[in-house]
């Protein structure tokens, strides 16, 4: 069978990772692409209260079911499909239903802490950091939780300053020595999206055939 490339976009919150994985998606083809977000495989803390589940540290690597990842990312690259978790933002637990996602020519699995982890850094073929300044990147965090994860401007603040920040400086700061490629200013910098559509495009035109389902 042919080879399934996998691709890596890390950067910190609000930084522009899911507007260039959806560029990606959108120009090469949602055929081409299985996108993932790292998100996703938060741990269910359902058994919780939901007083508890909101003061969590959501950006400590511990916080993600890193083995199901690599589990579902090596039946992709085998060209099988897999059944993603579904995570609720609001209630800071999994759904019970899981999507089916099928395995296409080019892997994008995009998220805060992708480059920070070495098991899924090694099954990387590119690793792009995506860098933003700070002050931008607490704008955009605080305009998408309040529209659309339904938090106080308070409690995106705190948890702000709490635990996004630290660990930022702590994990994901540190990931740009492992990226292939820095973008600054995320999908909004149009020569360096050029660049890597481009790439993404000469991998995703070469032939694939999915495996057999068993």
């Amino acid at each position: 069978m042919s080879k399934i490339y996998v691709i890596g976009v890390a950067g910190g919150t609000g930084s522009g990772k899911s507007t260039i994985a959806r560029n990606v998606v959108e120009v090469v083809g949602h055929a081409n692409v299985t996108y993932i977000q790292q998100d996703s495989y938060y741990y269910d803390m359902h058994h919780l209260p939901i007083e508890v589940r909101s003061k969590l540290n959501y950006d400590h690597l511990d916080a993600i079911d890193n083995d199901l990842l690599i589990k579902h990312l090596e039946q992709l690259k085998h060209g099988k499909s897999i059944k993603k978790p579904i995570y609720d933002f609001k209630t800071h637990s999994r759904s019970p239903l899981t999507e089916q996602v099928p395995a296409r020519k080019v892997i994008l699995i995009e998220g805060i802490l992708v480059l920070a982890h070495e098991k899924l850094r090694e099954m990387m073929d590119i690793k792009i950091f995506v860098d933003t300044d700070a002050d931008i990147r607490l704008i955009r965090r605080i305009s998408r939780d309040v529209t659309e994860r339904g938090r106080s401007l308070e409690s995106v603040v705190d948890q702000y300053m709490d635990t996004v920040r630290p660990m930022h400086e702590r994990f994901v700061e540190p990931c740009k020595k492992n990226a292939d490629l820095i973008i600054p200013e995320g999908g909004h910098n149009e020569v360096a999206m050029d660049m890597l559509i481009t790439k993404i495009k000469s991998l995703a035109d070469k032939p694939f055939v999915p495996a057999v389902q068993v």
